[in-house]
């Protein structure tokens, strides 16, 4: 649930629109504020240090607030920590904040999470943060559990949770409302916009609320005002707004003003948060993910199995690039093998009626379970036989179930579907004005399942049935998984499971134990994408050395530019035809769990010489990923991520940890997500 707070952070601030005077929202009416005032003034007495300033000066700086045990968690379980030190300080007339790591990790954590957990020491470093490129906090004070604060900046990131061990949150706000202009929020008043007016036009254009502004008027006092370490080169980098920043941050995209007529009005930012991108181009082309009223108009549903060709747009030079091996590869001695004259099998036909039949035995088991997938990899399913046999891949049947214990099954987690369901509809309106969370997730599932594939004829028209059923069916999760809840990106996954299985329980079920595996990607600190970006950055390193190192010269390791391809596993890039295809060939795990990682090097290094050889950097490179949807050759793209896959060999499973979605994640005795309000 704490993943959700920092989403309804994001979404109060793309709400909160121009703020009032401050007379009408001053903190004054606080009562953290309040209590801590006075405090404030001898608490936060004032410490002058010299810092070295790297051309020889140094600069006084004066620390006004200063706070230890203040601490994140890198991880997506309570048994990992790191514990830092909180400052603000002054210093040549700014306020600036910083966070550092303390040595080592907190005594709690396991020796089994230290490993995970060091890496993320440096990433999570903020040496000097300017006040001015702050928009706003979100407080967050639970019932049960420590305080925390979300930091978001004017260009949409945000830092994670920042927890209060030994409190000090009261005094933190009363030393900001000294030396800042902040005020709450009009629609939530745990969210207090933060802006320092030092500048006249920039508070003009502020008060504007013009998309851009803060990124443009902040850009030169953004240069190193972060730092952070790549986890994969042990580099330092500054969070220029050119690159990017930080894969601690999240991206949240201000909400637009729609007509009423206009589908993708009130655009929720629950799964473009994570987008941790920084520049505004970087924001225009992320909001448009969800805002496309998830019919992808451009790719219109019953299109066959066409030969999409890689960039259209490129030059001829470029058009016939072939993936091959690279002289400098760290595999370049297997490549000689025989296997490789083959570069990726073709693909075959789809799994037939008669050939189902022959995989099954009198009673219904599946006698050869990996002839199965082997089959399903290389020529997919028939859609006539999709809703039996993606239950088997998805794994709501088990290969050795007879028909009798199948039908069985059936009927007992119908009847445990409806038990679910009836939690969510048996309340009255009067509990659901008590009820918050329920309220913030119906009206969430409402918004999203009426521009989810509606240009599927499933799916289209108004009033449709089918659209309540995947609202139905998404309410009822919410409560089954009440940890995980509702993320947007979800009605993504489940629609084309309902197209095929056209059964509200049988849906139910197959999309609950999908997200089991795919889960970790929609949780609120991102843990699940970043060990899949850390991944594929490793996997790019092993299978094609040239191109990472263009990568790394570029501040393009945090592969940010293929967040969408992961996050929702290519649902942006393909036909609704072709992403049944390709998602059936997923679940197979033939080669491995991880080929939707295989699949984006693939593509990366199809492209790698116009990459290099155009010098993109990272806007460019964004946008170019972003322009590839519609363009990909699908069968051309399995057959490449199979041959690599198959080269990278124990190698390439090295570079991905345990536990890495869409692999089960490794449950704790805390279970497999982490409340919000929980004390760690």
């Amino acid at each position: 649930m704490r993943r959700e707070e920092a989403s309804a952070a994001a979404a109060a601030a793309a709400e909160a629109g121009t703020p009032r005077s401050p007379d009408l929202h001053d903190l004054s009416d606080d009562s953290d504020y309040a209590a801590a005032a006075a405090a404030s003034s001898s608490h936060s007495a004032m410490r002058s240090d010299l810092v070295d300033q790297g051309s020889g000066e140094t600069a006084k700086v004066d620390v006004v607030y200063e706070k230890e045990r203040v601490t994140i968690h890198p991880t997506q379980y309570g048994s990992g920590r790191i514990s830092g030190k909180l400052r603000l300080y002054l210093q040549q007339g700014s306020l600036f904040v910083s966070w550092e790591p303390n040595e080592g990790v907190d005594s709690s954590s396991s020796n089994s999470a230290t490993m995970e957990i060091e890496k993320y020491r440096n990433l999570y470093t903020i040496k000097a943060l300017p006040l001015s490129d702050v928009r706003f906090i979100r407080k967050h004070t639970p019932t049960f559990g420590f305080e925390y604060i979300i930091i978001v900046l004017s260009s949409g990131l945000a830092f994670p949770p920042f927890y209060f061990y030994n409190g000090g949150l009261r005094e933190l706000f009363a030393t900001l409302k000294k030396h800042v202009f902040i005020i709450r929020s009009d629609d939530d008043p745990n969210v207090f916009l933060v802006n320092d007016f030092q500048d006249p036009l920039q508070k003009s254009l502020s008060s504007l609320e013009l998309p851009g502004v803060a990124t443009v008027a902040n850009a030169m006092s953004r240069q190193n005002s972060l730092s952070f370490t790549s986890s994969v080169d042990g580099a330092r980098h500054g969070s220029d707004a050119k690159h990017g920043a930080s894969s601690s941050m999240t991206e949240f995209v201000s909400k637009k003003n729609h007509s009423s007529n206009d589908p993708g009005r009130d655009l929720s930012i629950q799964v473009l948060e994570k987008f941790s991108l920084v520049t505004k181009f970087a924001r225009d082309t992320t909001s448009s993910l969800f805002r496309e009223n998830h019919s992808s108009s451009g790719r219109t549903y019953g299109r066959q199995q066409q030969e999409y060709v890689l960039d259209n747009r490129a030059n001829d030079k470029y058009k016939d690039q072939q993936i091959t091996p690279d002289k400098g590869s760290l595999l370049s001695d297997s490549m000689k093998s025989d296997k490789i004259l083959a570069w990726g099998k073709p693909r075959g036909q789809p799994l037939s009626v008669d050939e189902w039949r022959s995989f099954l035995d009198p009673e219904g088991r599946v006698m050869d379970s990996k002839a199965l997938r082997e089959k399903v990899f290389y020529g997919g399913i028939d859609h006539v036989l999709r809703k039996e046999v993606w239950k088997f891949l998805l794994g709501y049947h088990e290969y050795d179930s007879t028909y009798a214990e199948r039908e069985y099954l059936s009927v007992m987690k119908r009847t445990e579907y409806e038990a679910i369901k009836s939690q969510w509809k048996s309340i009255s309106s009067t509990q659901a004005k008590r009820f918050t969370k329920f309220r913030e997730r119906k009206g969430l599932i409402d918004k999203d399942v009426v521009r989810t594939d509606r240009s599927v004829p499933y799916y289209e028209g108004d009033d449709n049935q089918n659209v309540l059923v995947l609202r139905d069916i998404l309410l009822t999760y919410s409560f089954y998984n009440f940890d995980l809840g509702y993320c947007q990106g979800m009605s993504d996954f489940l629609a084309p499971i309902l197209y095929v299985m056209e059964d509200e329980s049988e849906s139910f079920w197959c999309f609950a134990i999908l997200m089991e595996r795919l889960g970790a990607n929609f949780n609120r600190d991102q843990n699940g994408m970043h060990a899949q970006l850390l991944a594929l950055s490793k996997l790019v390193e092993l299978l094609d050395p040239q191109l990472h190192n263009y990568f790394q010269k570029n501040d393009c390791l945090n592969y940010f530019f293929c967040f969408r391809w992961v996050l929702i596993q290519f649902k942006r890039e393909f036909s609704f035809d072709q992403i049944m295809l390709l998602w059936e060939v997923l679940w197979t795990h033939y080669w491995s769990e991880h080929f939707h990682l295989y699949l984006c090097v693939a593509i990366l290094k199809r492209y790698r010489t116009r990459i290099i050889g155009e010098q993109m950097d990272f806007d460019t490179l964004l946008k170019f990923i972003n322009e590839l949807s519609g363009e990909i050759n699908l069968d051309r793209a399995i057959q490449d991520a199979e041959a690599l896959c198959e080269q990278a060999g124990p190698n390439g499973a090295a570079c991905i940890p345990p536990g890495t979605p869409p692999s089960m994640p490794i449950e704790t005795d805390g279970g497999l997500y982490v409340q919000e309000d929980e004390v760690m």
